[in-house]
């Protein structure tokens, strides 16, 4: 899910980051501009940065809920199955780079292959709000996404160790799973919260990935553009690209299509927007009220319509 088949890479290499290497983004929409407008905050709270990207709800009344009436509602079946899918493939990404460090090159395929049973760990926090039916139905989609990453990963690692064959542990890592999972951020300089944590960062390409087991929103872009503001805020050099990465299940099957996109003025603008309105909303405790239409997996459905 997190590296590129190699038709995306021809795609990026021939269109995307060329693209992103000739994009003139405006200094005042740069992270590092954080202090100027209209980058800096106006309200002297922190949002959560899934609280600004969101927008199941077209008119945030979900946040108003949380944040200004004080009510926190139980994750649904959705959600618990993304927190799950989620930590497992974080997980997964560690513990094979784990093995790699451990076994050492000559024994770095073998260590793989021993972690072909999946790892089911990621169930133990969800399972008591699950019903036998969805715990099921969610051990089948672990055993899925963690057979397809992990056969991604094998095959990385057999790639680089026969195109390479004086490569050292640490090299082979890079080069092999050349991403970085749930890396912490502070946002603060943004008013976002000191605890961001992205799904994944790739380093060839500076990219922020992000992962949805859902359907297609054109909001999910949000996502990757607030963590590229929060990196460029803290260290100071250019993040152009993102990717939404969508996984949904058909018939038993892992299905993933990605959605690689420019990090650029108008991206930027759209989530800055987000955040003032959405620090406003709660700073000064307006509500947005109802949305026409209310998603069907909203947790606040029974609080919002009282």
């Amino acid at each position: 899910m997190y590296f590129p088949t190699e038709e995306e890479r021809k795609d990026l290499t021939r269109g995307l980051l060329p693209k992103s290497r000739e994009m003139i983004v405006a200094e005042e929409l740069r992270g590092w501009s954080w202090n100027t407008p209209p980058l800096e905050p106006i309200y002297d709270i922190k949002l959560a940065l899934y609280e600004v990207a969101n927008y199941y709800c077209p008119t945030a009344r979900d946040l108003y809920m949380k944040r200004v009436m004080g009510i926190n509602a139980n994750p649904n079946p959705a959600m618990l199955f993304g927190r799950a899918l989620h930590d497992l493939l974080a997980k997964l990404i560690t513990e094979a780079k784990r093995a790699i460090y451990v076994e050492g090159v000559s024994r770095a395929s073998e260590a793989l292959e021993q972690m072909r049973r999946p790892d089911y760990s990621s169930l133990d926090n969800v399972s008591k709000h699950l019903t036998q039916e969805e715990l099921e139905e969610l051990k089948n989609r672990v055993a899925a996404v963690w057979r397809h990453q992990l056969n991604a990963i094998i095959t990385q690692v057999d790639s680089a160790l026969a195109k390479q064959p004086r490569i050292g542990v640490d090299s082979l890592v890079s080069l092999a799973i050349p991403v970085s999972v749930e890396q912490n951020l502070d946002g603060s300089f943004l008013g976002l919260s000191s605890h961001l944590s992205t799904d994944a960062y790739r380093f060839y390409e500076t990219a922020i990935l992000d992962i949805k087991f859902g359907e297609p929103k054109d909001f999910h872009r949000l996502t990757t553009a607030g963590y590229a503001l929060a990196m460029e805020s803290l260290y100071e050099y250019p993040i152009n690209i993102g990717c939404v990465v969508y996984a949904r299940f058909e018939n038993g099957r892992l299905l993933v299509d990605k959605d690689y996109h420019l990090i650029d003025d108008e991206l930027r603008q759209w989530f800055i927007e987000a955040r003032d309105e959405k620090m406003r909303m709660v700073s000064e405790e307006i509500d947005p009220g109802m949305p026409d239409e209310c998603y069907g997996d909203c947790p606040y459905i029974g609080h919002c319509s009282r």
